[in-house]
């Protein structure tokens, strides 16, 4: 009995014990403290001055605070009211003190009451937090808080930034935070000639960022007001109902919507209202019979409109006389009219440089999609040009190359040497089964155009049906070397992968093979020599028979390459040939039969060709391939040989 007493008179005295004098209290506790009832309450329209209290205090552990806050981790506890950092152990709290960082023990969950910040007031400590953090030893953490504000810039930042730009050691990162200052200036600095300096120090600047915080301060609504433009509006430009910029109809919405006018009417609506109020063959007192014409049925309307039978209308008296009475115009949503001037002039001095360097992204697009074109048509120019040979089985041979890409990189983990390794294997196991078609298939159909190509159909098919039976319809990833991803950025808007640039650099290593072989060894002589004149050729003792096998091996080697090269960046599956195949006979048809300089140009002429269509139309790709073959199919009505024609007695066979 004498411990129950005991007890209870403890409780009693702990109850009665005062809350710990302010002056015992650290300097964190102590600001806590003096806006306990509004982070008690976590309301988001109270706690500004209690977050502004703690950010402001220039106290170290503040932003531990802060962060702890937005975490949910910042507890008070009930003895004594006093902050704490808590985390569960077990069924029990860990307590820690907020300014020292000693441990306080540990009580029940129930001795401790939790601060919740709701999503508004983490909002607000996130905000409070930049400050911290841009000053964080840790220059990714620096670059991090930069990155925050870029994404969701506020006023409230502006002042921490600057204040951290001076102390800032890292150059890079100084940079950036120089380049988000002047970007939050132009936004929120309440000083207008702040503003126009900032937006001025952009001229010229292509960057999204930059357009990105301009476009919204020449933003414009369109607006409409009796008697003239209200006082403090920044008027963009004044606008005439049934002008070109401000059609009539659209005048009249704006003003049903601004309550000037009521609803206008079209005929075929006011015809409806009509018809659903016949009674007894007549219509709000006038004869069916009589509403012959426009003028009576409004009269008919406007009789049903006063008797409350259909909804009310603005006549074409009312119609004209609102609009005389209205002046329209477009108003910025920037109510300073320098700083929009001066944000529209920025803007229209980058449009230019912007097109500029539109264009030249185009041109690397192109350039880029000629040398994929050229390595997928160069092995198909040499077979037709010297043979004569419409191998419609020619995109297969790219598509097992990449595929042989792929079965490269399942052997050989590192990407690199697998590519590496992967473009000879590809040429060596393409330039085979080459061989094996020329030799099984192809000379027994010289000089049968149409055989040869059905048979080649055949044979492409049949090599489809086996990639999917041996790798599945499913796509194969063949996965480029790290080196290889990301992309060459110039600006904002020009930049190129790094694999198209390898790509590139392949077609012009193969350019300049080819043209070795051809031009320096004893093989492209006797290539000359065969798609000059076979007669005369195997007269000097050269054998045609081989010269077709070794041109044909290395036409389907050379696709096998391409293939590895495509496949890097395209889906390796059994069609991926047929992408190609196409695009391919039109590159050795535009360029030229048999001639590797006509084939380099046709392979730019059908890649820049292509890329300009799908800049002008770029929602529709099948209608870009559709323009692009009726372009070429009038193109060689006019240069059926082609761009550079074979000439002598080549040309004529």
């Amino acid at each position: 009995m004498m411990r129950h007493f005991l007890a209870a008179l403890a409780c009693l005295m702990l109850l009665a014990t005062p809350l710990r004098a302010q002056d015992s209290f650290g300097p964190v506790q102590t600001l806590l403290q003096q806006h306990r009832d509004a982070i008690v309450k976590s309301s988001r329209k109270t706690i500004e001055p209690a977050i502004a209290a703690l950010a402001g205090s220039g106290l170290a552990s503040v932003a531990q605070v802060l962060e702890k806050w937005q975490d949910k981790a910042l507890w008070v506890r009930e003895a004594d009211g006093l902050f704490v950092y808590a985390a569960p152990q077990g069924d029990a709290l860990a307590l820690t003190d907020i300014d020292s960082g000693e441990a306080l023990g540990s009580v029940p969950k129930a001795d401790a009451t939790q601060i919740k910040p709701n999503s508004g007031i983490r909002s607000l400590i996130a905000a409070a937090l930049v400050q911290f953090q841009l000053s964080d030893p840790d220059p990714a953490r620096r670059l991090a808080a930069l990155d925050a504000i870029a994404r969701d810039p506020s006023a409230t930042q502006l002042a921490p930034l600057r204040a951290a730009i001076a102390d800032e050691t890292d150059p890079a990162v100084k940079a950036q935070k120089e380049r988000l200052e002047r970007l939050l200036t132009l936004r929120f600095d309440p000083d207008e000639a702040a503003r126009i300096a900032a937006i001025a120090s952009f001229r010229g600047d292509l960057g999204q960022d930059v357009r990105a915080a301009l476009n919204p301060l020449v933003a414009t609504t369109r607006r409409t007001a009796a008697g003239g433009v209200p006082e403090g509006e920044n008027v963009a430009r004044l606008l005439t109902p049934g002008g070109a910029d401000l059609p009539l109809s659209e005048a009249q919405a704006l003003l049903v919507a601004a309550g000037a006018l009521q609803p206008v009417l079209t005929i075929a609506e006011r015809r409806t209202a009509l018809v659903a109020n016949v009674d007894g063959g007549s219509v709000g007192g006038f004869a069916v019979a009589d509403l012959d014409t426009e003028t009576a049925r409004v009269l008919a309307y406007e009789a049903l409109e006063a008797s409350g039978k259909v909804p009310p209308a603005a006549s074409d008296a009312e119609v004209t006389a609102a609009l005389a009475a209205h002046v329209f115009y477009d108003a910025y949503a920037e109510p300073s009219a320098l700083v929009a001037t001066e944000a529209a002039a920025v803007l229209r001095s980058a449009e230019t440089r912007i097109a500029i360097n539109q264009a030249i992204d185009l041109t690397l697009d192109a350039l880029s999609l000629a040398s994929i074109y050229f390595l997928a048509a160069i092995g198909l120019a040499i077979t037709f040009g010297v043979m004569r040979v419409i191998n419609m089985a020619h995109g297969e041979f790219i598509m097992m190359g990449a595929y042989t890409g792929y079965v490269v990189q399942q052997v050989i983990a590192n990407y690199t040497v697998s590519i590496l390794v992967a473009l000879p294997v590809a040429f060596a196991v393409t330039f085979l089964a080459g061989v094996v078609m020329e030799r099984l298939v192809i000379r027994r159909l010289y000089h049968r155009p149409l055989e040869t190509l059905l048979a080649t159909f055949g044979i492409s098919i049949a090599l489809q049906q086996l990639a999917k039976n041996i790798f599945g319809t499913q796509a194969r990833p063949l996965t480029s070397p790290a080196w290889l991803d990301g992309a060459l950025t110039f600006n904002d808007v020009v930049s190129i992968s790094y694999i198209r640039i390898a790509i590139f650099v392949l077609a012009l290593v193969f350019l300049a093979v080819f043209l070795f072989i051809m031009k320096r060894t004893r093989l492209g002589l006797e290539v000359r020599a065969v798609q000059q004149n076979r007669a005369m050729a195997a007269s000097m003792g050269i054998n045609p028979d081989r010269i077709n096998m070794l041109t044909f091996g290395l036409g389907s080697g050379i696709a096998g390459i391409a293939g590895v090269a495509i496949g890097l960046f395209a889906k390796v599956t059994s069609e991926l040939g047929s992408d190609y195949i196409v695009q391919s006979f039109m590159t050795v048809v535009v360029g030229g039969v048999g001639n590797i300089w006509g084939t380099l140009l046709g392979a730019t002429m059908i890649g820049f060709l292509q890329k300009g269509i799908e800049w002008l139309n770029p929602s529709n790709t099948l209608a870009a391939q559709t323009y692009m073959i009726i372009f070429i199919i009038i193109f060689i009505q006019f240069r059926p040989r082609g761009i550079i024609a074979l000439k002598g007695r080549a040309a004529g066979d």
